[in-house]
């Protein structure tokens, strides 16, 4: 019977070396690794587990490698739900069953970054955290903007109809305007060329019984 007890004790106690023992109080954090966001929206689901009797819970998202940028967090215990976002986000945290679920919207390619998230027991005490995790990358792709042709406010129809009514109508001005100055010119080239033969009567002839038709005769002509 001694010899059966030192054996049991030399069996619990190596067991009790080689096996470890699970920690209470402890966070344990998962993420995805890589999230691509094409539509501006991003979905980060935090899987955590924990173990211990906390009643009060405290979920953040943080950018960068260091963690300096808290991009929002959620608080809620059994009766209450806290929330807040940066400035510079948009960002909703919703608390499931051994999850956290943040919603990102408008994100834009200068967001691409790592994130990680931070499980916090705030009560009861002793106060726990998770150690950090490996963060999930959100690859915010860049939105191609489209270049929109500006749209005529007439109709291109309506402008060539009228283009065409104008063009129509300046030929015509054109071809009127030209036939009347060739008959202008013409009219004051006659003008020009013709002289009246018919001599006028002397103002001192206007007597003398002659018809007013008939030409008043130089007689010097005749003198010799």
């Amino acid at each position: 019977v001694g010899f059966l007890s030192l054996i049991l004790y030399f069996i619990n106690k190596c067991s009790s070396h080689f096996l470890p023992s699970f920690p209470e109080n402890k966070i344990l954090v998962a993420q995805h690794p890589l999230l691509t966001v094409a539509n501006q929206t991003a979905t980060l689901v935090c899987n955590y587990t924990y173990n211990g009797t906390g009643k009060e819970f405290r979920a953040s998202l943080h950018k960068g490698t260091d963690s300096s940028v808290e991009v929002c967090f959620i608080s809620w215990n059994t009766t209450n739900i806290s929330r807040n976002s940066s400035k510079e986000f948009n960002c909703q945290g919703d608390p499931g069953k051994d999850k956290v679920i943040f919603n990102l919207w408008n994100m834009n390619a200068n967001q691409t970054d790592i994130y990680f998230c931070k499980i916090e027991v705030m009560y009861p005490p002793p106060y726990v955290y998770n150690e950090k995790s490996n963060g999930t990358v959100i690859h915010v792709k860049e939105t191609p903007t489209q270049i929109q042709e500006p749209q005529p406010a007439i109709p291109l129809w309506i402008l060539a109809t009228m283009t065409g009514i104008l063009a129509l109508y300046s030929m015509l001005i054109t071809a009127v305007f030209i036939n009347y100055w060739q008959k202008s010119k013409k009219c004051m080239y006659h003008q020009s060329d013709y002289m009246n033969m018919t001599p006028r009567h002397p103002a001192y002839q206007k007597n003398k019984g002659y018809p007013s038709y008939a030409p008043t005769r130089d007689y010097t002509a005749y003198r010799s």
